[in-house]
């Protein structure tokens, strides 16, 4: 079977495409990442990407007068590269109807909070401030409206007493590099199947 070919849209530091391009090495995945794209010409996560040897585009949103121009862009460079599956791992920026037509049902996004709680910037701030006793993250579907689409995945972190808002992003983060890697393969493999707003795992 053909692997599928993987574009991943960053905009930092890049641990969550670091943790998908390490578990791509492995035989069983089924995908493989062909192209890293970045608003952000110094996102650290372009220079972990050329040392794994995937090919890199920085495009800068100011050289584009709308955002539609610029998700046009955007696709433009992953239908070059003949991408099946877009990866939004720390991308900032909200994505246009242009940019999901292109890829209906084929983006997905990891969120550091277990939605439909505390979507959108910061959301394990969010939830610790709020008093969550268990925070956690999720891998979604994209959907027009932001941190909304249906859920594939998610992994619950409990929130100890002595919790500091860094100390739990960074449990949730290491919950983060594990299930957004195990999720791509499973869309490689054709055992995601959205039905409404669920999304059911076909068993072999």
């Amino acid at each position: 079977m053909a692997k599928t070919k993987v574009g991943i849209l960053v905009s930092g530091r890049g641990s969550n495409m670091e943790a998908i391009l390490k578990a791509s090495k492995s035989n069983i995945f089924n995908a493989e990442v062909v192209l890293v794209l970045s608003d952000k010409a110094d996102a650290p996560a372009l220079e972990i990407a050329k040392a794994s040897k995937v090919p890199t585009v920085f495009l800068d949103p100011k050289d584009f007068p709308a955002r539609e121009d610029y998700d046009k862009a955007l696709v433009d460079q992953l239908n070059k590269a003949k991408v099946g599956l877009v990866c939004l791992a720390g991308y900032m920026r909200i994505v246009t109807p242009v940019f999901l037509k292109a890829f209906p049902n084929r983006i997905m996004n990891i969120h550091p909070a277990l939605l439909p709680s505390f979507k959108g910037l910061h959301g394990q701030k969010q939830a610790f401030d709020y008093g969550v006793k268990v925070a956690g993250c999720t891998v979604h579907f994209v959907s027009e409206e932001p941190d909304s689409g249906p859920i594939i995945a998610q992994a619950a972190v409990e929130v100890q007493e002595d919790d500091t808002v860094e100390t739990l992003s960074t449990r949730i983060l290491e919950e983060e590099h594990k299930i957004f890697p195990q999720a791509v393969p499973l869309f490689a493999q054709g055992k995601l199947e959205i039905k409404g707003r669920k999304v059911l795992i076909k068993e072999d």
